[in-house]
């Protein structure tokens, strides 16, 4: 990819065109390390509903382990986010390009420590599992809020309810039926085909990560996260050198 698409698809200056480009190789990723996190602890990470509901389930039952596992995944999640906010706003008051990159950089480092544990959850489960769980919660939450942040709470690229239910809206939209069919009255009910062009592209691209992810954990195993990981990165790291780069030039 050129560098100079690159610096724009994550960097400080925000444009429509970067964040649909960039949100949907976020959707892929998301997919991916959901299916085959899956297939790895037997949980999907993203789905904080699920969690929320089996942790209500577990405390109903008198599982107290399992509810106190999915307050933990829960907790985790919270975490990614509010790290998230964390690295942007403290990029952003220092002026740094990196603002957006650097949560991108810390998910493609988290990736991989998700790849090195898998090596051990054969032989510890009872100890691995968790914390697997935990830390892809957190991967989850850091790129949801990320996606959030950057298209200004239009796009979260884990919560595919939320997308579902904005491409509802849109072919609703589309199929109603005016009684007026002049375009720009205030009753006119139009929908914005361009928005769910995209809505389905993201949720288009979720699915085939999700596939392929599952295929490559099932097949090659817990180092399918060293692409995605890399994928990451190659986003994230013009910007990061920007920073770096224009840090050294005013030291030296």
């Amino acid at each position: 990819m050129p560098i100079a698409y690159l610096r724009k698809l994550s960097g400080k200056e925000r444009s429509a065109a970067s964040n649909r480009h960039l949100t949907l190789c976020l959707a892929f990723i998301a997919g991916a390390a959901n299916a085959g996190g899956f297939l790895a602890v037997h949980q999907y990470t993203s789905h904080m509903s699920g969690i929320v509901s089996a942790v209500a389930d577990n405390l109903a039952i008198g599982e107290i382990v399992y509810m106190l596992a999915g307050i933990g995944a829960l907790l985790s999640f919270l975490g990614g986010a509010a790290t998230s906010a964390i690295l942007i706003n403290w990029g952003r008051h220092r002026g740094l390009q990196s603002e957006y990159a650097l949560p991108l950089m810390l998910e493609a480092l988290l990736l991989l420590c998700f790849g090195l544990m898998g090596s051990n959850l054969a032989l510890h489960m009872g100890l691995f599992v968790p914390l697997t769980v935990m830390l892809l919660c957190f991967i989850m939450g850091l790129q949801n809020a990320t996606s959030t942040k950057l298209t200004r709470s239009e796009v979260r690229t884990t919560h595919v309810t939320g997308l579902v239910t904005d491409i509802g809206i849109e072919l609703g939209k589309m199929f109603y039926w005016n009684h007026s069919r002049t375009k720009g009255e205030l009753l006119y009910v139009a929908s914005d085909r361009r928005r769910l062009r995209f809505m389905l592209m993201l949720f288009a691209l979720f699915v085939s990560g999700g596939l392929l992810g599952a295929l490559g954990f099932k097949h090659i195993g817990f180092s399918v996260t060293v692409p995605l990981a890399a994928l990451l990165l190659i986003l994230a790291l013009v910007p990061v050198l920007d920073d770096v780069f224009a840090y050294l030039k005013q030291a030296f």
